[in-house]
């Protein structure tokens, strides 16, 4: 039984945060690559070899825990891990559309809130947590988190625009395609929430019944993150085959010579840092309490928060107007300000009821 503890579960998800808001800074550093080479390296690393390797390291007798578990459970976790994988392809189709900033921005806004609130209301258990004691701060943190990122896309589209002077990345910018994929990406990427927090909690809690402690939730990554990689590697292969670029794993161009052994380092790098985010977050989300479903909503919100601080530091905001500084100046506190309140609302759900 592991003990809740909402400040402590906070802070462990600002970890995974970090990890996610900085996995892709690696990316920078590859010479000889196409992405697609260098996106099924890496999502070997994090969605495929780490989960398998993570478990058998922190689940005590994984054999017994996965002949113990509801077969149901692992099935429903893995295809909706599936369907995760889909979503994260629309959303790096709809960067090519409209931009990184609305991408990520929307598509987080709407993950944040579907897969934070969609468990708990297909179960029926909405209701009645919206009558403890903090909910009302859950809730406020939740949509106040999601008005942060919204504006941190506000904030991101005008520096792009500022920036811009490709007129070949300006006449592919399409609003209409690019925020219907927005909205793919954001459903389906809310799924992978609910398949860790709900469909993944049987999982989780046969681990727990052997021993597992804070750890159980790695045992659902199995499902969800291999779910997730069959899609991402049928797309690769496709592109790669398409591309005729799978060579490229065994040998770079003359322009590259030497970079094959960093580029390896860099996607397993890049592999680290998000399964980071994912052992962070098992580890965070056991600790929240009866709000446990804010999880996946601190999560989004601490991610969006610090790849802002990260572009920030990086001074990707250097030398733009005063008015694209001014607002993401209060994205960034109207971000900090929703995980405050998201947190004294889960730290208040645990205090013992005023007789």
């Amino acid at each position: 039984m592991v003990t809740a503890s909402p400040l402590l579960g906070t802070l462990l998800h600002a970890f995974g945060a970090m990890a996610a808001a900085l996995c892709y800074t690696p990316q920078q550093k590859l010479r000889g690559w196409s992405w697609q080479t260098y996106w099924l390296a890496q999502a070997f690393v994090c969605w495929f070899a780490l989960p398998f390797i993570g478990a058998y390291l922190t689940i005590p007798r994984l054999g017994e825990v996965l002949q113990a578990a509801p077969k149901s459970a692992m099935m429903i976790t893995f295809v909706l891990g599936v369907v995760y994988g889909v979503g994260g392809t629309a959303f790096g189709l709809a960067i090519r559309y409209i931009g990184y900033s609305l991408t990520y921005a929307i598509a987080i806004g709407i993950s944040c809130v579907l897969g934070t609130l969609t468990g708990p209301l297909i179960s029926g258990a909405l209701r009645d947590l919206l009558t403890k004691t903090g909910s009302g701060w859950v809730m406020s943190g939740i949509f106040i988190g999601v008005f942060g990122t919204l504006l941190c896309g506000w904030a991101g589209r005008l520096k792009e625009r500022e920036l811009e002077t490709d007129t070949a990345a300006a006449q592919t910018f399409s609003l209409t395609k690019g925020l219907l994929l927005c909205l793919v990406a954001g459903v389906l990427s809310a799924i992978y929430g609910i398949a860790v927090n709900d469909t993944g909690r049987p999982i989780a809690d046969t681990a727990a019944q052997f021993g597992a402690g804070h750890w159980q939730t790695n045992v659902v990554y199995i499902f969800s993150n291999s779910g997730a990689f069959l899609t991402t590697m049928l797309y690769t292969l496709w592109l790669g085959r398409r591309e005729k670029t799978f060579g490229e794993f065994r040998r770079v161009g003359e322009a590259a010579q030497g970079a094959l052994p960093v580029n390896y380092a860099m996607a397993l790098l890049t592999g680290c840092l998000w399964y980071s985010q994912f052992l962070f977050y098992g580890l965070g989300h056991v600790r929240m309490g009866q709000f446990q479903f804010s999880s996946w909503a601190i999560h989004m919100i601490m991610l969006i928060l610090f790849s802002s601080l990260t572009g920030i530091v990086l001074r990707e905001w250097h030398g733009r107007s005063l008015r694209t500084k001014s607002l993401i100046a209060i994205a960034f506190l109207t971000l900090v300000f929703s995980v405050i309140i998201l947190t004294y609302g889960n730290y208040l759900g645990e205090q013992p009821a005023t007789p």
